[in-house]
Formats: structure tokens, C-alpha cells, sequence
């Protein structure tokens, strides 16, 4: 049975309650100085505007009534003094309001993202790119949004309300219990509304993710695109995500907007009784009339602040769903974490041990029990078809992932109980799709050691012999890389990544095929540069063109996850079995 406490929220974790809790908790502590400015500055414009209601009543009996011409001067000059004190005052609030959210705003930003630089790789397999991007801009301002109605509506209009309710019940007691008998049923009208704002509001964000997913995969892949002109097929999935971020956008829209109605109607009422009783009162009883539009003139002005507070829940409702997906990512604990008690990858020689290793993604094998070593110091290559495991071994080394059974050793310590940065430190990486920062080629490099010297990071360009092409570079070392490394050619950006990897200087190398997309001139002058950074260290190599292994000092065969053969190229060769076949298949005219 659903009780009133968790029907509004109070003890639901995800409830509107304990969620403005935690948003304040979380945020707005650190700004109580300010937030107490803020406060002193909404009640005083709550203040004057009950002073400017107040003041009615001596308008119209001294003024208009008594006709009395020191009083016009007095009320004119109270009333100047009345609004400049609101008018600074809610300058002061909306100024103070703003820094504190902008600073919000780049709180939760930072954290977020915090976060999922935390997260390991399997989160980003399950995460669409369009979620982060709308987590990161649409949820953090969502936070803001809700900090800002309540402090706003509880500040300034709760306050307004309660100083002109105060007016009007003393101007004229009776005529209050009008007013106050028309709140009960807008609060539980308004109510009503809230559940189905929730609804599509959570809907509606998914579909703006869907927008900015199809934005962006039209973005990267626009040569795919455009080759096979799947324009039709990416304009019918933007115009479905816009239909439905239009159609849930105007359901919320319809929804808030009955709220108004609702509220004119019944204030029309509250109104209209009024003016019939308090004309009643003034005609035909003789009262003095200054009382009554004093009072008519609070109800008018507590028109607004009511009707926002009476839309509070409904705004606060559309804006929580953001918030909900943001504490989503951040409670998002990572599943690949330090051990405890890890202790830091000490490498004395580099030697690889892969011990009946298991690894599926999701339900699908990628090892079945592998078991293979690479010896320290020396070139292991891992051959095989696609889907064999080679690219899956590399990431399992690298801890991306975590095995579901078995170890993976680095001379002798198992690299689950070692600390993620101590193992990822002595571990450089070279791949066939080289990822450059928008940054200078001197920060593309500096990446690999960033405490690294301008004459250790020069040195390191020359072993990879790209330090010629980079002084031809407008700007040498300090000319951009453009987004994705986009303003060099295949070959330039290759040697940038041997030149991150020299500088590294980590004794176990990776290399994901370095040279397979590169021409004949670009092989040569990175293959040279590959062999200065294989020196002396533990390498591993994923290779597709089998003539670049031959020299390999072991070479393993993998296939549907398992380790098969392992030898020489001649050994291997010579045994006739699947690494002859494959490279029968590369080379059938030898």
C-alpha cells in the first residue's frame, strides 16, 4: 500500500523530496553566505511589496477622501522610497542567484565528468556518446534550475504571500476567508498534473539523446554517408527523434498551461466575492474605502507569486528528471576498481602470462581459455582471423576489462591485485587508428611523460623520425593537430604516436598493426622508427599482414579465443598447420 509519505516523496530516494535534500546538500552548502544575502534581498522586495499594498488604503482615505495635501507629499515620497528599495533589492537577489548557479553548474560539470573518466570501457560500450553530451549540458542546468525555483519561489514569493496575507487580514479580516477558501482545490488540481509532467518529461529526454546520437554518428561517419547515400536513412531517424521531442514538449507545455486557467478561474471567484462583499460593506454600511482597496489591491498582487507557487510542482517535476539522470551517472560506481590493498606493478623483465583465461562480451566468448607467454624483452606476435581474440587480449592487458575467470601476469604479479595507473604507466601503446588530441604536436607528444623536457620530447620526435615534418609544420612543435590529428597525413600521425610512446619509455610495448593503412614511403620511415622503440622491451604485436612478423622472436596463433600453435616463423611454417594456410592465403604466389 502506497502511503501519503512515500506518494509525495518523502522517504523515495528518487522522490521530489529527498531529491531537492540532496541537491541542496550536495550544492548549496558551500554558498550559505550567499544564499543568506540573497534571502535578506527577497524579503525585502517581499517586504516592500506588501508596503506598497499597505500603503492603498492611506491613497485613497487621506488623499482622495480627506483631500489632505501633506499626506500627497508623504504617500509620494514613500512610495518613491517603496519600489527603489525593491527595485536594488531584486537586482541583488537576481545577480547574487546567478553566480551561485553558474558556479553549480560548473560543479556538477566537473563532477560529472569526474566520473566518467572513472568508468571503464564496458560503460562507454552501453553508453550512447548523446547521453554524456546531454548528462553533461541538460542535467547539470537542471540542477540549477531546480535550486533556483526553490530558493526563488519559497524565498521571494512564499514570503510575498505570507506579507500581503498579512495585509489583507488586517485590512479586512472577513474578507480573507474568501481568498483562502480558493487555495485547497488549486493545490489539488495542480497536483494532478504533476505524475504526467514526470512522465513525458523523462521521454522527452531520451528522444533529445536520440537527436544529438544521430547528429553526431552523422557527423564522424559523413564520408559513409555521403559513399552510400544513406542520407534518407539518417534524415528519417532525426525527423523521428524531432516529432517525438515535439510531441512530448507540447504535452508538457499543455500541461503546465492548465495550471493557468485553473488559477485565473478560481482567482476570478476569490475576486469577484470580494468586490461583492466589500462593496456591500462600503455602499451600504458606510465603511471607510481605503480598507477594501487595500486589500484588493494585496489579492491582485498576490496573484503572480501564488500562481507560481502553485506551479512549482509541476516545473520541478519536468526539471527533476534531469537531476535523477544526473545522480544516475554520478552514483554510476565504476565495476573496474583498485583491489584492496593493491600495491604498485613493480616490472623487473616485462614477461606476459596469459593463465586458461575466459572473457565474454556480454553473452558473446571472446576467450575460451587462453594461455599464451610472452617472454621479456623479446616480440611476441598474435596472429589469427578476425574475431580470434588479438585486439581482446590487448584490452584485458590493459585492464579495460576484467577476465571472468583466470590471471593475466606481469612478471609473476597478477595484474588485478596491482594498482590501474601503476599498470597503464608501464605499458605504451601504438595503434593502427591513431587518436590525436585538438591540441599542439608538442602536447600530442608530452602525453606519453607530461613532465617530460622540451629536449626529451624533441629527442623522442627524432627516434620517431617525425621531427623533420614537424619543423615544416606551420608553428613546428607548437602547430595544432586539428581535431583528431585532421591536419596531418596517416603516416605523420603514426609517428606521433611512436614519438608518445618513445617518450614513455614503458617497458612493455603494444602495437595494433602500426603499419597496415600507411604507403610504401610512410611504412618504411615508421617501421624504422617502430624498430628504435621495440628496443630491449617486452613487445606484442596484432598482425593482419603476416610479412611484417616473420622476424617475431615467438609468434602465436589464435583462433575463436584459444591459442593453437606458437613458434618461429620457420618452426611454424614448416609444422603445416594453420599459420602455414594463412600464409598460403597472403602469399600464394610465393
Amino acid at each position: 500500500m502506497t502511503t501519503p509519505a512515500k506518494r509525495f516523496g518523502l522517504y523515495d530516494p528518487e522522490g521530489t523530496f529527498m531529491l531537492i535534500r540532496r541537491l541542496f546538500s550536495e550544492n548549496a552548502g558551500k554558498y550559505v553566505g550567499r544564499y543568506i544575502v540573497a534571502f535578506i534581498c527577497m524579503g525585502l522586495v517581499a517586504a516592500t511589496t506588501a508596503a506598497s499594498a499597505w500603503i492603498m488604503k492611506d491613497v485613497i482615505n487621506e488623499v482622495f477622501l480627506n483631500r489632505d495635501k501633506t499626506m500627497i507629499y508623504l504617500i509620494a515620497g514613500a512610495v518613491m522610497v517603496i519600489f527603489t528599495l525593491k527595485g536594488a533589492a531584486a537586482y541583488g537577489q537576481t545577480i547574487i542567484l546567478s553566480r551561485i548557479g553558474n558556479a553549480i553548474v560548473a560543479d556538477c560539470q566537473r563532477r560529472l565528468f569526474a566520473r566518467v573518466l572513472e568508468q571503464d570501457l564496458s560503460y562507454f560500450d552501453r553508453t550512447a556518446l548523446g547521453d554524456l553530451t546531454t548528462r553533461m549540458q541538460h542535467n547539470t542546468n537542471a540542477a540549477r534550475a531546480v535550486i533556483d525555483m526553490v530558493a526563488v519561489t519559497l524565498g521571494r514569493d512564499l514570503l510575498t504571500l505570507v506579507g500581503l496575507a498579512i495585509v489583507m487580514i488586517v485590512q479586512a479580516p472577513m474578507l480573507s476567508l474568501f481568498a483562502f477558501v480558493i487555495m485547497p482545490p488549486a493545490v489539488m488540481g495542480v497536483s494532478v498534473l504533476v505524475r504526467r509532467v514526470r512522465k513525458h518529461a523523462k521521454s522527452q529526454f531520451v528522444s533529445t539523446t536520440r537527436i544529438l546520437s544521430v547528429l553526431q554518428e552523422t557527423a564522424l561517419g559523413v564520408r559513409i554517408v555521403k559513399a552510400f547515400g544513406v542520407e534518407p536513412r539518417m534524415d528519417d531517424a532525426m525527423n523521428a527523434a524531432v516529432r517525438d521531442v515535439e510531441r512530448q514538449s507540447n504535452k508538457i507545455a499543455s500541461l503546465t498551461a492548465r495550471t493557468s486557467p485553473l488559477m485565473e478561474t478560481l482567482g476570478g471567484f476569490a475576486i469577484a466575492l470580494v468586490i461583492l462583499y466589500g462593496g456591500y460593506y462600503v455602499v451600504e454600511q458606510g465603511q471607510e474605502p481605503g480598507a477594501l482597496f487595500s486589500f484588493i489591491t494585496s489579492l491582485l498582487l498576490a496573484y503572480d507569486p501564488a500562481k507560481r507557487l502553485a506551479r512549482l510542482q509541476v516545473n520541478l517535476n519536468n526539471s527533476l528528471v534531469g537531476v535523477r539522470l544526473m545522480y544516475e551517472l554520478i552514483d554510476d560506481v565504476p565495476a573496474l576498481t583498485d583491489a584492496e590493498g593493491a600495491r604498485d606493478l613493480v616490472v623487473t623483465g616485462g614477461r606476459i602470462e596469459f593463465d586458461n583465461v575466459v572473457f565474454s562480451y556480454a553473452d558473446s566468448p571472446a576467450l575460451r581459455g587462453l594461455t599464451l607467454t610472452a617472454e621479456e624483452g623479446k616480440t611476441s606476435a598474435l596472429v589469427g582471423a578476425s574475431g580470434a581474440g588479438k585486439s581482446t587480449l590487448f584490452s584485458l592487458l590493459e585492464r579495460f576489462y576484467d577476465p571472468q575467470s583466470g590471471a593475466i601476469l606481469i612478471d609473476g604479479q597478477n595484474i588485478q591485485t596491482v594498482t590501474v595507473a601503476s599498470l597503464r604507466r608501464n605499458i605504451a601503446v601504438v595503434t593502427q587508428d591513431t587518436f590525436l588530441f585538438d591540441g599542439s604536436l608538442r602536447e600530442n607528444i608530452q602525453i606519453g611523460r607530461p613532465e617530460a623536457s622540451e629536449e626529451e620530447i624533441i629527442q623522442a620526435a627524432k627516434d620517431a623520425n617525425a621531427h623533420d615534418f614537424i619543423l615544416e609544420q606551420p608553428g613546428g612543435y607548437d602547430a595544432p593537430a586539428g581535431e583528431g590529428g585532421g591536419n596531418l597525413s596517416g603516416g605523420q600521425r603514426q609517428r606521433i604516436a611512436i614519438a608518445r610512446a618513445m617518450l614513455r619509455n614503458a617497458p612493455i610495448l603494444l602495437l595494433d598493426e602500426a603499419t597496415s593503412a600507411l604507403d610504401a614511403e610512410s611504412e618504411s620511415k615508421v617501421q624504422s622508427a617502430l624498430e628504435r622503440l621495440m628496443e630491449g622491451r617486452t613487445t606484442l604485436v596484432i598482425a593482419h599482414r603476416l610479412s611484417t612478423v616473420r622476424d617475431a622472436d615467438q609468434i602465436h596463433v589464435l583462433d575463436r579465443g584459444k591459442q593453437i600453435e606458437s613458434g618461429t616463423h620457420a618452426s611454424l611454417y614448416a609444422a603445416d598447420g594453420t599459420y602455414r594456410r594463412l600464409c598460403e592465403l597472403q602469399f600464394q604466389d610465393g
